[in-house]
C-alpha cells in the first residue's frame, strides 16, 4: 500500500501500514533534537512505546512519560505533572515532544510542547482513528476544565504527523466506530462523494481493514488540512469542523465523559442537523440521511434519556463558540455543504429552538 504523504501547510502527514517501524527515523528527520520526550498512556504504551524509545535512542537521549488513559485525565494537573517531569529529565529547548496515543494524549502532549520553554516541537503519532483524522491535525492543543472541554490551550502545529493504520486493528470495536464519526462528519461538511464511499465500505471500516482505512484516513486528512489552512485561527470556515461538536461536547460534559467523543459527536450531528432543518437552513431529508449512515456505522443517534434539556443547554454556555451569551452552531445546508452565513460559517440559535430538538 505504500506510504501516503500529505502537505498540511508547514508540516507533513505520513500515513501507511506498518509505518510505526519508521517512526524514530521520521521523527528525527522532521524534528531533530538533543533529547526526545515520549508521552503516551497506559493503554498504548505497553504495546508500542518500548520499540519507539529504543529506536529513538540512536538519535538522542530519550525520556518516557506516562499518563492514565481517559478524557478525565486531560487536565491542568496532568499538564503540570508532565512539564515537571520533563524538567526533571533534563529536557530543554533542544527537546522534541513525541505524542504517542489517541486524541487525549495528542491534545495533552501538544499543550505541553506548546508551553514548555515557551514552545518546543511536537511530533504527533496518533494511534486511534479519531486522532489520525482529527485530533492530531490543525495545531489545536489543550486540556479540559470543570466548565468544559478544551477551554485552556494553544495553537501549536506539529512538526509532523505519523499514522500507522495497522495499529487500528487492535482497537476495541467501539473506538473504531467512534473514529468513523469524524470521518462521516468530514463527508457531511465538505464532500458528499466521500461520504458515499464511506457508506459503501462501512463494514470493512468497522472491521479495521487496513486498505479501506488508509483511504479514509488520507481523504479525511486532505479535507481537514484544506479547511484549516484556509482559516488557521478559526475565524471563519474552520468553524465548519465543529459540526456536531457544540451539542456533542455539551453531552460529553453533562454525562461526565461516560460516552466516547465520537459517540457524542454522532448524537450532536443529528441534533444540529435537526436544528438546521427546523430553522430553515438545511434541506429536508438532511437529518434522515445523516442518521441513516451513523446507524450503519453502529453509532448512537439519540442523546441519553438520563439527561435533561436544561443540563445540555447549560453545558453549551461554556462552549468556545458562544458569543454575547448566544451559542453559535456550524450547520449543514445539505450533505456535502455547510451554511456560510455571510462568511461567518456559523449560525446563532436561540434556546427555544435547541429545546425543541432535545426531546
Amino acid at each position: 500500500m505504500g506510504v501516503r504523504s500529505i502537505n498540511a501547510g508547514g508540516y507533513a502527514v505520513h500515513i501507511g501500514a506498518g509505518l510505526r517501524h519508521e517512526f524514530a527515523a521520521r521523527i528525527a528527520a522532521s524534528a531533530p533534537a538533543h533529547t526526545y520526550a515520549v508521552i503516551t498512556d497506559d493503554n498504548v504504551g505497553p504495546h508500542y512505546a518500548a520499540p519507539l524509545i529504543d529506536a529513538l535512542g540512536a538519535h538522542g537521549t530519550v525520556s518516557s512519560h506516562l499518563v492514565t488513559a481517559g478524557e478525565e485525565n486531560k487536565t491542568r494537573t496532568s499538564w503540570a505533572r508532565l512539564t515537571d517531569e520533563l524538567l526533571d529529565a533534563g529536557c530543554a529547548r533542544d527537546t522534541t515532544v513525541v505524542a504517542l496515543g489517541g486524541g487525549v494524549v495528542g491534545d495533552l502532549a501538544g499543550f505541553v510542547a506548546a508551553t514548555f520553554m515557551r514552545g518546543v516541537p511536537v511530533v504527533q503519532c496518533p494511534t486511534s482513528l479519531l486522532a489520525m483524522i482529527d485530533a492530531s491535525l490543525g495545531g489545536k492543543t489543550g486540556v479540559d476544565t470543570h466548565a468544559g472541554k478544551n477551554l485552556v490551550g494553544a495553537f501549536h502545529a506539529p512538526a509532523a504527523v505519523l499514522a500507522d493504520v495497522e495499529v487500528l486493528a487492535t482497537l476495541p470495536l467501539e473506538q473504531r466506530r467512534s473514529g468513523l464519526a469524524e470521518a462521516i462528519k468530514h463527508g457531511i461538511i465538505a464532500d458528499a462523494a466521500y461520504l458515499a464511499s464511506i457508506d459503501e465500505r462501512i463494514d470493512a471500516l468497522v472491521a479495521g481493514d487496513a486498505g479501506a482505512t488508509l483511504d479514509v484516513v488520507a481523504r479525511s486528512v486532505e479535507i481537514k488540512v484544506t479547511v484549516v489552512n484556509a482559516d488557521v485561527r478559526e475565524r471563519g470556515q474552520r468553524k465548519t469542523l465543529n459540526f456536531g461538536h457544540t451539542l456533542g461536547h455539551a453531552i460529553e460534559q453533562a454525562t461526565g465523559y461516560a460516552l466516547l467523543h465520537g459517540e457524542c459527536v454522532a448524537i450532536g450531528m443529528v441534533l444540529e442537523a435537526m436544528l438546521a432543518e427546523r430553522i430553515g437552513v438545511a434541506a429536508s431529508g438532511t437529518v434522515r440521511e445523516i442518521t441513516r449512515i451513523l446507524e450503519r456505522a453502529g453509532l448512537p443517534t439519540k442523546y441519553p434519556a438520563t439527561l435533561s434539556a436544561a443540563d445540555v443547554l447549560k453545558a453549551t454556555r461554556h462552549d468556545k463558540k458562544t458569543r454575547a451569551g448566544t451559542v453559535e452552531y456550524a450547520l449543514p445546508m445539505r450533505v456535502g455543504a455547510m451554511a456560510e452565513n455571510n462568511g461567518a460559517w456559523s449560525v446563532a440559535v436561540g434556546d427555544a429552538d435547541v429545546r425543541a430538538v432535545l426531546v
